[in-house]
């Protein structure tokens, strides 16, 4: 075992290094639970926590809210500008104000992903700023 990750459940480990490299694995994992940690069948769509626990009337809309401001927070460490973090919080913001609407809210959690767009923002960041941080994705 590496001293940059801990041992996870179901053999998965997320590093723990303060480097881009660690700080991009830790914000791909958290947006791969908030937006793709399932397929529904059927319509072979991938959803995860935002959507499910979205169901939930307005915990469940504060829960995702905070678990996609931690990507903010990872990513402000990592020295966004200012105007990119602003962006980030405007998408969780938005995600979670028309997420909170009965119904609607919930079908819009399935086609509304900010931690997505977020995610697209700091590796657009790190790729140009931390180029070695680059993971070739297969």
């Amino acid at each position: 075992m590496s001293q940059t990750s801990r041992p996870r459940p179901m053999g998965m480990s997320v590093p723990v290094g303060t480097d881009p490299a660690s700080v991009r694995q830790r914000i791909e994992a958290m947006e791969m639970v908030l937006e793709r940690s399932f397929t529904i069948p059927g319509i072979n769509r991938a959803v995860g926590l935002d959507a499910v626990i979205g169901l939930v009337p307005v915990l469940g809309d504060v829960l995702t809210a905070a678990m996609g401001a931690y990507i903010v927070w990872e990513a402000r460490n990592l020295g966004l500008p200012k105007w990119k973090l602003a962006r980030m919080a405007a998408n969780i913001a938005f995600d979670t104000a028309l997420g909170a609407i009965p119904v609607a809210g919930d079908l819009f959690d399935l086609l509304y992903r900010s931690n997505t767009r977020n995610l697209k923002i700091v590796k657009k960041h790190l790729d140009k700023h931390h180029p070695s941080s680059r993971i070739i994705e297969g």
